[in-house]
């Protein structure tokens, strides 16, 4: 038997308005924070948490950004002339995802959305790189590079399996004691939030579910760890959408177009643009703050989000709408959907939350990113006392 297991569960989506009223893991993990977010989508809050660092310093944010030099989409601007019945379709756009994954050698997940395929060419995909992998970020290391420097042997989950397979294989290399750090991931329920909400029976019935899971995992864990330092956390929330806004219509009635004025990125909470003269500039900008679900983000407030980039490579304008509006039709999809998350940090269904079985938190662990500091401190001290030595000083410090 080995002496200690830092397992960290990642449940997308499981925010801190899902949980707080709900019995979710109380047992196996008693003590409950609430975490604040960063400013993005899970491109940019997994990354952050893998890193410890915010967007603008690890700059894994946003999808899609404009760079038609280095864009690798090119070969599909054929593709404009199918009619959009077709290219519109999820189903299409999920097996040209899937086809085109390989050849483009990309690691990350990989999704082209809705971008219309006129426009497609103007921009490249910005995570070619796997984030649950050592040098998977875009910029500076993540945990597993730091695990893998120090030969610290690890668990990660795999996105290509499912939840069930996943955890199959944390419990095969807890079994045979393999590993003296484990990350596991389950991303199922930002799916089933997305399609019916964060009110629906179906939400804490997975729940339940990811409960008895847990049980199962922690009872396998005891047998073959003395002590098991259970963390259960998420990166952000998930709030219902009852209002639409279709900024593209907007967009259209201006005297300015894209691509020959401006290029824009609609995403399903913000639209990043970037343009090429100053009327596009002044016009869009007008638009933008005649329009009352939503508000231009001034640099002061995207630097104190973390989210600030010196060279504006993913949008020279941010404009985000207020919590539980959607944008749509949008370059994420054509059609509205139950819920949807990438609000303000600081809106109630933006919070994330982490559960946990350890009561000896470090002091400051309020956002996201700083779940990185408690898997640096825990894989230092358990990879340590596994082998019979004195937990450094700076796991205690980390």
């Amino acid at each position: 038997m080995k002496s200690v297991l830092p397992l960290f569960v990642f449940i997308d989506a499981c925010g801190w308005e899902i949980i707080r009223h709900d019995p979710f893991a109380r047992d196996l993990a008693p003590a409950r924070h609430r975490l604040r977010s960063v400013f993005g989508y899970s491109s940019a809050c997994i990354p952050s948490i893998l890193s410890g660092r915010w967007p603008a310093e690890h700059r894994n944010w946003c999808y899609f950004a404009y760079d038609p030099v280095r864009s690798p989409f090119r070969l599909l601007r054929p593709l404009r002339w199918l009619p959009r019945a077709v290219t519109g379709r999820r189903i299409f756009r999920r097996w040209l995802s899937k086809f085109l994954r390989g050849p483009l050698k990309f690691r990350g997940y990989f999704d082209l959305y809705n971008i219309p395929f006129r426009h497609i060419s103007l921009f490249d995909f910005t995570e070619k790189k796997n984030p649950l992998q050592p040098g998977g970020m875009n910029c500076g290391p993540n945990i597993f590079d730091f695990l893998a420097e120090r030969d610290i042997p690890y668990h990660v989950s795999d996105p290509a399996r499912s939840e069930a397979d996943n955890l199959a294989a944390l419990q095969a290399d807890i079994a045979a004691e393999r590993i003296d750090h484990a990350f596991l991931y389950w991303p199922d329920l930002d799916g089933l939030l997305h399609r019916v909400g964060n009110q629906s029976p179906a939400v804490p019935e997975k729940l339940r579910q990811y409960e008895r899971w847990l049980q199962e995992l922690m009872t396998g864990a005891r047998a073959h760890y003395e002590e098991v330092r259970l963390y259960v956390f998420s990166d952000h929330g998930m709030a219902n959408c009852d209002r639409l806004l279709d900024l593209r219509a907007r967009l259209a009635a201006l005297p300015c177009s894209m691509p020959r004025d401006y290029a824009v990125v609609c995403d399903s909470t913000m639209a990043r643009f970037w343009f090429f003269n100053p009327r596009a500039r002044e016009e869009v900008t007008r638009c933008l703050r005649q329009e009352p679900l939503g508000r231009i983000l001034p640099d002061e407030e995207l630097a104190q989000l973390g989210a600030l980039f010196p060279d504006r490579y993913f949008g020279e304008l941010i404009f985000l709408v207020q919590e539980g509006v959607l944008i749509v039709p949008s370059d994420m999809g054509e059609r509205p959907i139950r819920a949807m998350h990438g609000y303000h940090p600081d809106d109630p269904h933006s919070y994330a939350s982490l559960l946990t079985n350890v009561p000896d938190l470090p002091d400051g662990v309020t956002d996201i990113p700083h779940v990185h500091g408690l898997m640096i401190r825990d894989a230092v001290a358990a990879h340590a006392a596994n082998r019979g030595g004195k937990v450094p000083a700076s796991a205690s410090a980390a």
